[in-house]
């Protein structure tokens, strides 16, 4: 949550950084260090720094400019990308935002592995992707967010289609593969988008309890419903990078690891400088 001393503190780390506010701070940087590929024992030595590679990489999620458009103190914009794809094929800026969501839950003194999770979709602009699809209640063309958070927000998942896939639909790959990341994940929270015979019977064969919050009409103005702010919250985070306001990316995947380089670098500031 921002505060006046969060903000204090995020004055202090921009002071101390040696040209971008999105650069790794050195407490981050020996975090991130270990997860990253060493250097081969034969052939000629990498000449690039990796801490200049991901400073490049969050300085292009939280920006929103092109890879031609990188400022020249950093690495060319070619092997800022040819470390982009090589770490997104390694699962790197997804097992990174996995072990800083785990810490940050412990943290908090909860158990690492969440029990309970929120689901909500996103339709947003995907100018150049392969495929694309028509939101015709949002009246968007594009791509869905389908993402799953737990109950403070965290992203556990998410999974990406075209537009035109439902809520429902989009939700049943997320409850047939949370499993196997969150292995004690049992309930699930959505809204009256997915109260849908297909999703519930895929959600009780792999034994999940699916809890459908209901907007009430009855009471006049806004009111806030239990357990599905926070997932309208996460969708503000993710604003926030502008890489995220639209979905420049044409491959699904290249896609799922700029969300993953956003958050990620959001759960490693907070367990790094708390």
């Amino acid at each position: 949550m921002w505060t006046r001393a969060s903000r204090g503190r995020m004055a202090g780390f921009e002071k101390r950084l040696k040209r971008y506010p999105t650069d790794l701070t050195d407490e981050e940087w020996l975090f991130i260090q270990p997860f990253l590929p060493s250097a081969a024992k034969r052939g000629r030595k990498p000449a690039t720094d990796l801490r200049d590679v991901l400073d490049a990489l969050r300085y292009l999620a939280r920006t929103g400019g092109g890879w031609r458009m990188l400022p020249n103190d950093f690495p060319p914009w070619q092997t800022v990308y040819w470390w982009f794809r090589r770490f997104m094929r390694r699962l790197l800026f997804r097992t990174i935002h996995d072990v800083a969501l785990m810490l940050d839950r412990e943290r908090e003194g909860r158990e690492q592995s969440p029990t309970a999770a929120v689901v909500d979709s996103q339709s947003i602009k995907a100018p150049a992707a392969e495929k694309r699809g028509f939101d015709a209640g949002k009246k968007v063309v594009g791509r869905k967010r389908h993402i799953a958070v737990d109950t403070d927000g965290r992203l556990l998942m998410v999974n990406l289609t075209t537009a035109d896939i439902s809520d429902s639909a989009g939700a049943q790959a997320i409850v047939v593969a949370i499993r196997k990341r969150w292995p004690w994940l049992k309930h699930l929270f959505a809204d009256g988008a997915y109260d849908r015979t297909r999703l519930m019977d895929a959600a009780t064969y792999q034994d999940f309890v699916l809890e459908i919050i209901r907007r009430s009409d009855k009471e006049p103005g806004f009111k806030v419903l239990p357990r599905r702010w926070v997932v309208e919250r996460t969708f503000g985070w993710m604003m926030r990078w502008k890489r995220l306001v639209r979905d420049y990316e044409q491959r699904i995947d290249v896609s799922e690891a700029m969300i993953h380089v956003a958050l990620g670098s959001l759960m490693l500031r907070r367990i790094v400088h708390p």
